[in-house]
């Protein structure tokens, strides 16, 4: 009787998921190399799961889905072999990741790699070896993530753009540069529309005393739209005002550029501005609602409860036996 395999492919950014960079084909290269090893060893594979955008340094195993689902799957005898392109894709977590692959061998599931073939755990020395396995690939992750977050500061400290999703007021432009993968490097421009909803934001805030849930109101009020064409919310309003870019300086992590004076929106003084009375704002919330008003009685809310848009506690006014809720509900 075939043995029976259940594959896991693993990568840990999106972008590794499916992409013609034969650098970047992660999934359709780890499936390959898998249906292959099963090919040679006359194994049938019944099961695949597959991650993708998924650290192994960082996700521990009980919250992946995936992982969670190949254990029950183990647990009800539906497979023989559980099968990775490299043991790493189990996962990178030294002081979690080989007591994963040794409780899968104690449930009577042999654990292959088809670069590492099989971890076994037969003896002391096959659970020490297991263990250094997974004590390097956490340091190798541990220094990957050093060098990335170098690389992206010295990249962010010349003026250029980290990636992702340009903050909201900026467009993503060809830079005409490459990097050492030959990707090309984009940097940031000002989208003009978008810094004209900035500064109104900021004017608001600064200079007429609105709080991000009534500046919300006042955009949506006037037509104005967030970038997914949905009405603006208080989250996005905080966001902006706490982002440093607008004074035309990139940031990642300690890392600082010099002024750009081509990307800044606000003056830093402005800025500035904005984050002494954000702070002011949140020292006197938390000196006004440390204390609950009403511990006793049917109406628990009132006191405790404030207003998202004046910050007023609520209060409840009895009327012919009905009691009447008086400013909007925002739980502190």
């Amino acid at each position: 009787m075939k043995k029976r395999v259940c594959c896991l492919y693993r990568v840990s950014t999106d972008k590794q998921v499916d992409h013609n960079d034969k650098n970047q084909a992660d999934i359709p290269m780890q499936r390959k190399a898998c249906h292959k090893f099963c090919a040679d060893k006359d194994w049938i594979i019944v099961h695949e799961e597959q991650e993708g955008g998924v650290s192994g340094h960082k996700v521990r195993a009980e919250n992946r889905d995936k992982l969670q689902t190949i254990k029950e799957l183990a647990l009800q005898k539906k497979f023989d072999i559980l099968l990775v392109f490299m043991f790493d894709r189990i996962g990178r977590i030294a002081d979690e990741t080989p007591f994963v692959v040794e409780w899968f061998a104690k449930n009577g599931i042999e654990v292959w790699s088809t670069q590492e073939s099989e971890q076994r755990f037969d003896n002391h020395t096959d659970k020490l070896t297991n263990y250094i396995r997974f004590w390097q690939a956490d340091g190798e992750s541990e220094k990957t993530s050093i060098r990335t977050k170098t690389a992206l500061g010295q990249l962010v400290t010349e003026g250029g753009f980290k990636g992702g999703t340009a903050p909201y007021g900026y467009d993503p432009v060809k830079s005409g540069r490459v990097n050492k993968r030959k990707h090309e490097v984009f940097a940031l421009a000002v989208n003009e529309d978008e810094a004209h909803v900035v500064r109104i934001i900021y004017d608001k805030y600064v200079y007429e005393g609105f709080g991000p849930q009534r500046i919300a109101t006042y955009l949506n009020s006037l037509g104005y739209r967030a970038r997914s064409g949905k009405p603006w919310h208080h989250a996005s309003i905080r966001g902006i005002l706490c982002n440093l870019t607008y004074t035309g300086v990139l940031r990642c992590g300690e890392s600082r550029s010099e002024v750009l004076p081509q990307l800044q929106i606000i003056s830093p003084e402005q800025f500035e501005s904005a984050q002494a009375i954000r702070a002011d704002r949140s020292k006197r919330v938390q000196n006004e609602h440390h204390v609950p008003l009403n511990t006793r009685g049917a109406s628990l809310l009132a006191g405790n409860v404030f207003c998202g848009h004046c910050g007023s506690r609520l209060t409840l006014i009895p009327t012919a036996g009905v009691i009447h809720a008086r400013t909007i509900l925002t739980v502190s």
